[in-house]
């Protein structure tokens, strides 16, 4: 099968292709032209006014698979991630059991000679997720986990953090730290600010997020290793990691959603907002696209955390955090373009997130294995029920029209295109 994809606009620093608009023709998943001719092909894509880029990776996808297969499955999962623009997404340990040995590694990565999106394994840190016993992270690393994490539950035991730095350094591991003070957020439901004060909801205060990257930021420099910060959202956090990165081998990520929402948007008491960390003050909005821009911040997640109805269709303070968001993810790319530039946006979610896994970068160029993402800015479309391929539908952009949108993909062979 030949795909030519016409006129495109190559967007890969590491190509030669770089920025320039060219027909790309893949064949028997490789790409085996790159130029102005008009290829022969089976099938034509027109492409013009599009972004073709190395395929997207997803850094920290939440699937309920196994133990929670209700809110998603690996199945579900990669369908809304490759209708999403994703050819790889690694996800978060907190199933039941956690990802805490080598056959819940093999679980997750089993199928992935079959998948077009491949799954990765980011193991746990400690067992259950409890933050009181380490997992066998070298027997796991050794298995195929690409990093270890306790996801969306902070490393709160001091000495399990120190510890676990310490320990991956025997195989260049990385580890990666949701940083809250849980205690400081107990039954907290929202950023802490005028309008928790306003709606009377107990409130989730910067300071447990600063406390928490303080804290490891010296940790690290006492203990070395590798560490990256997950989903950050407060202003005074991303300033220290910008003077700690200075000396420490340091990356951080945020939720793709985090720059372009605030507090405000929770004054209707809609759940679908309510995520952790909390959306927060427009000042810290600004600070995060700061971030983007100055290159503090690495890697742009989609945050995508499933819950069934059942989960968010009740009490706002009995509604549990997160919001899908794998196939609205390039519409919150083109929102952000309109502060930060494509190419800076674009290897946060190609370049870096593999780079910081140590993982192979896959290039743009003829004879390469075609791991690919076509994407449309202009494309106006509507994200409803019928539309959504998640297993979960809490979501804010459900039933709202969006632009962005990926129009193919193409990873392992296999592709899939926008019908």
């Amino acid at each position: 099968m030949k795909i030519l994809l016409q006129a495109p606009e190559i967007i890969d620093s590491n190509s030669s292709c770089h920025q320039k608009i060219k027909n790309v023709l893949i064949s028997n998943g490789r790409i085996a032209e790159i130029g102005d001719k008009n290829y022969a092909a089976d099938r034509t894509i027109k492409a013009e006014g599009m972004k073709l880029t190395i395929g997207w990776l997803d850094l920290g996808t939440f699937v309920g698979d196994p133990g929670l297969e209700h809110k998603e499955d690996l199945d579900s999962v990669a369908k809304a991630a490759a209708a999403g623009g994703f050819t790889e997404i690694a996800i978060l340990p907190n199933t039941v059991p956690s990802i805490q040995s080598k056959n819940e590694v093999s679980y997750v990565t089993g199928g992935n000679n079959n998948r077009l999106v491949q799954i990765h394994a980011l193991a746990s840190v400690t067992k259950n997720n409890k933050g009181e016993e380490l997992t066998e992270m070298i027997d796991l690393h050794e298995a195929g986990a690409v990093a270890f994490t306790d996801g969306l539950k902070p490393i709160w035991h001091t000495d399990i953090f120190l510890k676990s730095l310490q320990y991956l350094q025997k195989f260049d591991g990385l580890l990666i730290d949701h940083p809250e003070d849980v205690w400081l957020n107990l039954f907290g439901q929202m950023h802490e600010g005028i309008n928790s004060t306003k709606l009377g909801l107990k409130g989730m205060p910067r300071i447990a997020e600063d406390i928490a990257v303080g804290k490891n930021l010296e940790l690290l420099s006492y203990a070395g290793g590798r560490l990256h910060f997950s989903k950050l959202s407060s202003a005074k956090a991303i300033d220290m990691l910008r003077q700690a990165k200075k000396k420490l081998e340091l990356t951080c990520d945020i939720a793709a959603y985090q720059p372009l929402l605030d507090d405000s948007f929770l004054m209707d008491f809609d759940t679908n907002y309510k995520v952790n960390p909390p959306l927060r003050e427009k000042a810290d909005a600004d600070a995060l696209l700061k971030a983007l821009k100055d290159g503090t911040i690495d890697v742009i997640c989609s945050g995508h955390i499933p819950h069934e109805d059942e989960s968010k269709s009740l009490e706002f303070d009995l509604a549990e955090p997160g919001m899908i968001n794998l196939q609205t993810f390039a519409a919150n790319l083109v929102m952000l373009s309109k502060s930060v530039d494509w190419t800076v946006l674009l290897e946060k979610i190609t370049v870096n997130p593999r780079s910081i896994l140590k993982m192979d970068i896959p290039k743009i160029e003829v004879d390469e294995k075609a791991n690919l993402t076509l994407f449309d800015p202009n494309h106006l479309w509507t994200f409803n029920e019928k539309s959504n391929l998640s297993k979960s539908k809490n979501s804010p952009w459900l039933g709202k029209e969006v632009a962005g949108k990926a129009v193919a993909v193409f990873n392992n062979g296999r592709y899939k295109t926008e019908d």
